[in-house]
């Protein structure tokens, strides 16, 4: 046990809690597993956590057991509310729930109203993310947080997890050619991420038909500049016909792919899998350049 609360068995039956398909949602009851994604959280002393799609609040008592400031928890489903208040009730004044849609908050201001640690220029410290996101909505989220402006967020460090299938894609590179995409693209592009450790389906309830991995993506301080708007634009285009050369899957941009190639020096027989970040971002500066001299 890694508090004096009811086992989560226990809770999910009091409150009926049977989860639900349309909500995405699969709970963790075991809480030696949910710890171990508090800790692969980091040190949490000092540290806001923004906890995505809580349900009866298995990782939530991780990470406030394992010394969380705060938790902020953000639940769209009404019926786990009760089961959130009483372990806020345990940890008085260091978990906020609040009832909504992720997809629709903004957790920068969220992290704000909730008095999150400053330095002294006042720019928000030691704050994170770490969630078992909602299956059905999880690569939304990311991409939403991961398109933020201004980058870096306030965010420090991201521990999720999804499906095993979309880990793979968050983390792959020209080597892994299947699994390569635009979502690898933004992925490497903003952060560094490493799939830490797998989840099988027997460790939720329902289980799920797919093995899952908890995810780490530390934000690059400072990644490659150029228009993100753009950068979309080109791997929408590049991946949207994957089978075909940069010359054809790129016509759609508005410019001729041979200018366009020629000016980010990447070779048009080339095919979307085969081109690293840096091509990618040659690719949106140089369609930024020909869009201002056309």
């Amino acid at each position: 046990m890694i508090d004096d609360l009811p086992p989560l068995r226990e809770v999910v039956a009091r409150h009926g809690l049977d989860a639900r398909k349309a909500l995405g949602q699969n709970f963790l009851y075991d809480l030696n597993l949910t710890s171990r994604i508090a800790r692969a959280a980091g040190p949490l002393e000092g540290v806001t956590v923004v906890e995505v799609g809580p349900g009866p609040g298995g990782l939530t008592r991780a990470l406030l057991a394992h010394r969380a400031e705060r938790v902020i928890v953000i639940e769209r489903d009404p019926r786990c509310l009760p089961a959130l208040e009483e372990i806020s009730e345990r940890y008085p004044g260091r978990l906020i729930v609040v009832e909504g849609d992720a997809r629709t908050i903004d957790l920068v201001e969220l992290v704000h109203a909730h008095g999150a640690a400053k330095d002294a220029s006042g720019a928000l410290q030691n704050a994170r993310i770490c969630a078992n996101l909602p299956y059905n909505v999880a690569t939304a989220l990311l991409g939403g947080w991961l398109e933020a402006e201004p980058w870096p967020s306030v965010f420090d460090r991201y521990v999720l997890m999804f499906q095993r299938e979309v880990a793979e894609r968050i983390v792959a590179t020209p080597a892994q050619r299947v699994d390569y995409g635009r979502l690898g693209v933004l992925c490497g592009w903003r952060t560094k991420a490493r799939i830490l450790f797998d989840v099988p389906p027997s460790a939720f309830t329902p289980p799920p038909k797919v093995i899952s991995s908890v995810v780490e993506l530390v934000p690059n301080p400072s990644p490659s500049p150029c228009n993100r708007k753009l950068l979309a634009l080109v791997t929408q285009a590049a991946f949207g016909q994957r089978r075909k050369m940069l010359r054809q899957s790129l016509k759609g941009l508005g410019v001729d792919p041979a200018r366009l190639t020629a000016s980010a020096d990447v070779d048009p027989t080339r095919r979307a899998e085969e081109i690293d970040i840096a091509g990618f971002v040659a690719l949106a500066r140089a369609l930024e350049e020909l869009r201002v001299t056309d």
